[in-house]
This record gives C-alpha cells, structure tokens and sequence, in this order.
C-alpha cells in the first residue's frame, strides 16, 4: 500500500492510474478506523480498479469547544487495516499541506446543512465541503464512499457534488453495528462502561420506532414521542435532537413515508452521539 503525505504524490500515482484507464474509488475518513471505515474500503474495492483511503482530522470542521485536540489517533494502526483491507493508497496530510497559512476559500450551502447537526454544530458542514472539495480535486475519484451513520452528511455531499457538477458518483454505505447495536463510531473509544452501556438506548429507541412504522405509525410527532420516551430514562442523557425529516432535503416531515430520515443526537455524559435510520431500511438489530 502506497502511504503519502502529499498533494503531489497522490497526483501522480492518480494520473499513472489514469493512463492505465484505471477506476478509483475515494474513502474519506478521519482516521482511527473501525469495520464501519473497512466496509467502505470493501466497497470500494469492488467497484474499482484502485482504493484510496484519506486520513485527515480536519480542523476546519470543529467548533472552538469540540473535541479536535482529543479525537482518538492512531497512524499506524489504521494504516495496518488499510493495507490488510486491500486498500492501495492512504493520503494522510499534515494540515499545513491542505490549508495553507493564508487559506480563504470555503465551500459552503444552505438548507440541507442548516438544521440536525448543523444546527449544533454550525461550523461543521462548511469544514466537510471544503475538505472534500480538495480531496476530490486532488485525487479525481470515479466514485466516493461515505457512511449513513452521518446521514446529514451524506446529503449535504451530495447535493454539493450536484450542484457544483463534480464528475463522481456518491455512493452511501449502511451503518456497522456492535452487537448490542450502538452504531460504530470513532468517539465511541470516549465513553467509560457505564457511558457505554447507556449508549445501547439509542439503537433501542429507534428501533422501538422502527416497530411502530411496521404495525402502521407514520406520524412524525408520536413517532419522536416513542424515541425520546426511550431516552429521556437514561439520567446521563441530554437530548440534542430527535427530527423526521425528508431524506434528501433534510426538512421536517409530519407523515413519514420510504426515504424519509428519523435522526437523533445525544450527549451521553460528555460525548456526542449520533444514529439514524432510513423509514423502509432493515431494522436494526442488537
């Protein structure tokens, strides 16, 4: 597996690939991987000629009080996975080769970004914006992978890559579970024993909600009842949000139907959290 540092020998190892008529498919990640990163990988893999995994906490993305200094770290670990994985090439930059010290250009939207997390984290999806629209410039993909945990994310990049005519397709990979169904997640290595076992409510409520859709529910407020009844119990619970919302513009929906997202967002203790699911997806299992 190739390992650069960068723009320059990603670009050349893309155009040698290129000149073969090769396919590349482009795996963004922040690191400190899990098997939600690998299946990403995996698909990837299956769909193209080369992989390239990036590795960038991106410091554009995190508000002054949120967690950039302690986000979990491990280089060698990852790149270790990577490379048992199959995958061909890892880009991982120091932040001074993506943000130059005079850097003042932003990719940013409105409406999908605006509410979910983007209203508790408001500076977040001009950092996701930006950083890819670099990624996708200096490597080119054919395609892209990203998660469905990060359901907001995945619809503010593709909107971006439509409205901006990016020659890519978005593919969306499903979320990775544990066993007891709390989604993977990098910040899930912040949460103690009994942080980690509150954790579990949350695949739980929504999966009490996945319930009421299948014996005919489809109303978005008694539907976020059920939910938020599932974790208001818990006392190291602060609920973010709990939102029916269109799965594609991210706006409110009062009668849920296939397609439409139920997202939620909980600090449990002092990490954030978040799940989701797709009204007419397989139901969670734990």
């Amino acid at each position: 597996m190739i390992r650069a540092k960068k723009i320059e020998e990603v670009r050349e190892q893309i155009q040698k690939w290129k000149a073969e008529g090769l396919t590349v498919g482009l795996c963004p990640t922040m690191g400190y991987l899990h098997e939600g990163h690998l299946s990403l990988i995996d698909a990837s893999r299956n769909d193209n000629d080369r992989t390239v995994a990036t590795i960038f906490v991106n410091p554009m993305q995190f508000g002054p009080t949120e967690d950039l200094a302690k986000y979990p770290r491990d280089f060698e670990r990852d790149c270790a996975m990577l490379e048992e994985e199959g995958c061909d090439m890892v880009f991982a930059p120091e932040d001074s080769e993506m943000y130059a010290e005079d850097f003042c250009t932003f990719v940013d939207m409105t409406g999908v970004s605006e509410g979910l997390c983007g209203a508790s984290r408001p500076v977040m999806f001009r950092g996701v914006c930006t950083v890819l629209t670099k990624l996708i410039n200096i490597i080119h993909p054919n395609k892209m992978y990203l998660g469905k945990k990060d359901a907001q994310q995945l619809a503010v990049v593709r909107r971006m890559v439509r409205d901006l005519d990016f020659d890519l397709e978005v593919v969306g990979c499903p979320t990775v579970r544990e066993e007891d169904g709390l989604a993977k997640s990098s910040r899930n290595t912040y949460l103690n024993e009994e942080e980690r076992i509150a954790a579990r409510k949350l695949s739980r409520s929504l999966r009490a909600a996945q319930d009421a859709i299948a014996a005919g529910e489809n109303s978005s407020e008694r539907l976020k009842a059920i939910i938020t009844e599932g974790l208001s119990d818990e006392p190291l619970f602060k609920i973010d949000y709990v939102e029916a919302v269109d799965g594609l513009t991210m706006k409110p929906v009062y009668k849920v139907k296939d397609g439409d997202l139920i997202a939620i967002a909980v600090w449990d203790s002092t990490t954030r959290l978040i799940d989701n699911f797709l009204v007419g997806d397989p139901l969670i299992e734990f």
